[in-house]
Formats: C-alpha cells, sequence, structure tokens
C-alpha cells in the first residue's frame, strides 16, 4: 500500500511504518523526531475515498445516481469499498488500501446477546438495539434500490448483510469529518491515515484542505524515533467510542449520559411552551448530555420548568425567567421529577455500580474483551447518573427548605444568632468569595490604603449593615463548633465522622474527609453523618 500511496502523491511515509503496539494493537510509529504542529503525513486529495469520488467512478456512479431517495453519505462510503473490494481487477491502489483494513471489528453491533447484556440499561444497549434493527431494514433497502438491480456491479454473495455491516464500520471507526468554509461538511477516509489510533493527550491534529482537497497530520505533540504517532478523535465517552470506534478508555473524563425530553404536541399549551423553548434555544424535543463535570446542565432544568408551566405562569412568564426558579411549586415538581427519573434509569441497568466495580476488580471480565468493554460503559453511565441524582436530590432540599432570602433579612435584622445553617444552605461557589476579596485588594492599594474608599464599597456590598446590626444587636457570630468548644472548656471535644462503607476517621474540619470517602459520597454512594461526644459522653448524631 505505501508504494502506491507514494506514487500518488503521499508525503511523509518514509518517516513513518506501520507496527504493532501492546496497547493499541496495530498503528504507526515514528522514524524521526517530529516537534509538535509539525507536518507529519499528507495524502492527496485523488486517493481519498468520498462520495465525490464514488459518483465520479464510472461504473460505480451510474448505478449511484439512480437510486432514489439518494443514499446517505454513509451508505454511499459503504457500498463504495464493498465495490472495490468485489472487484477482481482494476481499482489496484484502492484495492490495496481494502486488503490493509482489519477483517473484523469490535463495536457494539457484533456483540453476543450476553456481551450486551453486561451494559443492560445503558444508552449503549438502547442504540445497540435500535441501531441492528436500523441496519436491516437499510440492507434491505439498498438491495431493493440497487444491489438488486445491478447485480453484475453488486453480486449478492459479496454485497451481504454482514459484508454491509462490515463496510459500515469502517466508514464508522476510519472515517473522518470536517466543516467546509461554505458551512457544508464532507466524510472521508485517508488510506494509511486511518490506520491512526486515538490518545486523548494530543491535540487535534488532523486537518483538510479545502483548496487543495488533501488530508493531513500534524504532530499532536513532540515524538521521539519510536514513538507511536496518534490522533485525537475529540472528547467522546465510552459509550460513542465503543459504538462507532470499538474501543474504551479506562476512568474516561469525558464520560456522559443522553437524557431525551420531549413533549407532545397534543399537551396542553404546547404552542406557547413550544415558542419558549425555541427562544431559549431548545425544542420540544431535546437531547442534553449529562457529563461527569456537568451532571446537571442548565438546559435540563430550563426545558423542564417550561414544560411544567400552568395557565397562570405562561400569562406572566419571559423567557429569560426560565434561567432561575419560577415558583417554588414548579421548581419542586420539576425537581422531584428529576430525581424519580434518574433513580428509575438507575434501577434499571443490569449490573449496578458496586457489583461492576467489583467484577472488574476481580477480571470476571477477560479485559480488553467485549464484556470487559460494555462493563466499562455501564460504569461510567451509572456515575454520571448518580452525580445528576445527588445534584436535583440537593437542589430539591434547598427548594423544600423556603424562600433563603427572607430568612437572611430576618437575621441580619433582628436575629440574636448569626444562622450558620441558613448560610450553608445557599451553598455559594469559592470563587464568589474570591472575586470579593480581589476586588477589595485592589480598591485597597489603588486608593493607597483610603478606608474611606475601603468602607463605601463594603456598604455598598451590603456588608456593613449587617456588621453594625451583629454589633448593635451583640448577635452570636461563632461558628457552632467553635461554641461547643468554649462551652466544653477542658473537656474533650471529639467529632467522629465517616461516610457509609467507608473506614471512620476522626476529623477536624470537614475537608478532611479522606478522598476515597468525598468519591463515595459524590457518586451517591453514602451519606455523611457525624457524632459529636464531650467527655467521652455522646451529644448528638446527624446525618446529610
Amino acid at each position: 500500500m505505501e508504494s502506491w500511496l507514494k506514487e500518488s502523491g503521499a508525503v511523509g511515509l518514509n518517516d513513518l511504518e506501520l507496527a504493532n503496539f501492546q496497547v493499541t494493537g496495530r498503528g504507526v510509529r515514528s522514524l524521526q523526531y517530529y516537534k509538535e504542529g509539525e507536518r507529519v503525513l499528507t495524502i492527496p486529495c485523488g486517493i481519498l475515498w468520498t462520495v465525490e469520488h464514488a459518483y465520479a467512478d464510472p461504473l460505480l456512479g451510474p448505478a449511484l445516481r439512480s437510486a432514489q431517495p439518494p443514499l446517505t453519505v454513509e451508505d454511499t462510503l459503504a457500498t463504495y469499498i464493498l465495490f472495490v473490494r468485489s472487484r477482481k481487477s482494476g481499482y489496484n491502489g484502492l484495492r490495496r488500501h481494502v486488503t490493509a483494513l482489519p477483517t473484523s471489528y469490535s463495536s457494539s453491533i457484533f456483540f453476543t446477546e450476553n456481551e450486551l447484556e453486561v451494559c443492560a440499561g445503558t444508552s449503549l444497549y438502547t442504540i445497540t438495539k435500535q441501531l441492528k434493527r436500523q441496519i436491516e431494514e437499510d440492507y434491505a433497502g439498498l438491495v431493493a434500490r440497487i444491489f438488486g438491480q445491478y447485480q453484475d456491479l453488486f453480486p449478492l454473495d459479496k454485497f451481504t448483510i454482514e459484508d454491509y455491516k462490515w463496510a459500515l464500520s469502517t466508514v464508522w471507526s476510519r472515517g473522518m469529518d470536517f466543516v467546509l468554509p461554505d458551512g457544508n461538511s464532507i466524510r472521508l477516509l485517508a488510506p494509511f491515515a486511518d490506520m491512526l489510533n486515538h490518545s486523548s493527550e494530543v491535540k487535534q491534529c488532523h486537518v483538510y484542505d479545502a483548496s487543495s482537497g488533501n488530508l493531513s497530520v500534524l504532530a499532536g505533540k513532540d515524538y521521539k524515533v519510536g514513538d507511536q504517532v496518534f490522533i485525537n478523535y475529540g472528547p467522546l465517552p465510552n459509550n460513542r467510542l465503543l459504538r462507532l470506534y470499538g474501543f474504551v478508555l479506562s476512568n474516561n473524563p469525558n464520560d456522559s449520559y443522553d437524557i431525551v425530553l420531549s413533549t407532545h404536541p397534543t399537551a396542553p399549551f404546547w404552542e406557547q411552551k413550544q415558542k419558549l423553548w425555541i427562544s431559549a434555544g431548545l425544542d420540544s424535543t431535546c437531547t442534553i448530555s449529562l457529563t461527569l463535570t456537568d451532571p446537571l446542565p442548565k438546559n435540563v432544568l430550563r426545558y423542564l420548568r417550561i414544560q411544567r408551566l400552568d395557565e397562570s405562569d405562561l400569562s406572566v412568564i419571559q423567557v429569560n425567567a426560565t434561567d432561575g426558579i419560577i415558583n417554588e411549586s414548579n421548581e419542586v415538581e420539576v425537581l422531584q421529577f428529576l430525581v424519580d427519573s434518574f433513580c428509575g434509569l438507575l434501577e434499571n441497568f443490569g449490573t449496578h455500580l458496586e457489583m461492576l466495580e467489583e467484577q472488574l476488580a476481580a477480571s470476571d471480565y477477560p479485559p480488553g474483551g467485549n464484556a470487559w468493554a460494555a462493563a466499562h460503559v455501564s460504569l461510567g453511565e451509572q456515575q454520571v447518573l448518580r452525580l445528576a441524582r445527588k445534584r436535583a436530590e440537593d437542589l430539591l432540599a434547598a427548594a423544600e427548605s423556603g424562600p433563603l432570602e427572607p430568612t437572611f433579612r430576618a437575621v441580619f435584622d433582628y436575629g440574636l444568632d448569626y444562622r450558620w445553617r441558613a448560610l450553608a444552605a445557599f451553598a455559594p461557589e469559592k470563587v464568589f468569595g474570591d472575586l470579593i476579596e480581589a476586588m477589595l485588594g485592589a480598591i485597597y492599594i489603588d486608593t493607597n490604603g483610603d478606608l474611606k474608599a475601603y468602607i463605601a464599597i463594603l456598604r455598598r456590598f451590603g456588608v456593613l449593615e449587617g456588621v453594625e446590626t451583629a454589633l448593635e444587636n451583640n448577635v452570636q457570630i461563632r461558628h457552632p463548633k467553635e461554641e461547643v468548644g468554649r462551652l466544653a472548656g477542658n473537656e474533650k471535644v471529639r467529632y467522629h465522622m465517616w461516610i457509609e462503607d467507608v473506614d471512620d476517621h476522626d476529623c477536624g474540619p470537614m475537608e478532611e474527609l479522606v478522598d476515597a470517602g468525598q468519591e463515595k459520597l459524590a457518586l451517591g454512594k453514602g451519606r455523611y453523618r457525624c457524632k459529636l461526644s464531650v467527655d467521652g459522653s455522646e451529644l448528638c448524631c446527624i446525618e446529610r
């Protein structure tokens, strides 16, 4: 294949070679040093697999153009590949590339029922079942529209449904997609470049030149002689990696769960709500990704707040109002729905998180095998859903506790005790405090320590009002933990803190909890527990 590529104008092949690597299998090895951003490989336009080239082929093109409706991009490229593979003569270069392709794939459509059952309850499980049915329907359509009509070009013994599945997987796992300057897109397969494996540690480095039609690969990082050269497929979750490419990444930081929100047009006030959804950048049917870093995106709440608006709300609501709480009953209804939904989704998983972790640790699934990969997909999706459930539960608890602002106003104006519990309920991000500190520091420096300017900004922030009220009313502002220590005097105060299923730890501040415990809490496996004892006598035990 390399000699054909060089003759066709490919650049860079003298410094690269195909090789087998222990973890990734076959890939591309560097024979020289490359600096990040340096051009590694260029495959010229004329030998790329594209829809345009398929239609331009003198034998294949007329058959493709006769198909009504026209074939999809995926079906066109899959048919092109099978057509070239079936030819006994001609197409010598492209046939060499086809010969170099894998004879089988490990994407989820090739899993046995038992292997797929390992990830029962995941989005991958549902999509794979749907894909298998869709492939059968699409293949039957191809036979009726083109394969059966031109059997001299498409002998059915070489265009079976298994051949079609193999060709589709070739397109899925080796195709590259690019957006063109005019806004259109192109999908292509590039011989040799399609042998490059994925690494999330390199920058996205494969580029398409729309003016020349060439495909180039740049160095996504510095490479030494003997290093494997990678490209980056993008920040993909394991469910997508396994469905399209046939592999997963352990502890994939991009794992996600796609939640589908839909409202039937016959629902009450659907037209009014549809206008609000569109104004909010949504639609009556939305697919939104829940991720490890953002398990409950704002758009999920925005959609459901609109969906559950009643007639009185619709008469006064503005679209930007859905960014926040509309009213207490609406918010509680939305959050309760989410908690119930997440609980139901998690319950539907065939093997729950803790059991999967035990099975993987015990190597119950052969590492690298299909069942092992399916287990990692299930693991990642359950982690995301547990984080989403925890977030919804926290928001629900805050919503059900009632409005917070009146509580604070009462504390500042009339209270004799500083309500640390009410303050904690706000759960503000630390960044807000950091911003205030930075602003105060900048003002102090810029005014050369002018306390009048300093006091003026504190009063504008509303801080001094609360401080003055506390001083005037002799408000008790000690933190409860500090107050317990004061009241205990010389007696020993002990806080015994733990999270279920985590070894006990005697802790001072909450942040001293072990990382393992924090992880279990974040994944929804446990709750904080704290027991307070003074001089050996237990005073209380609380949990959250």
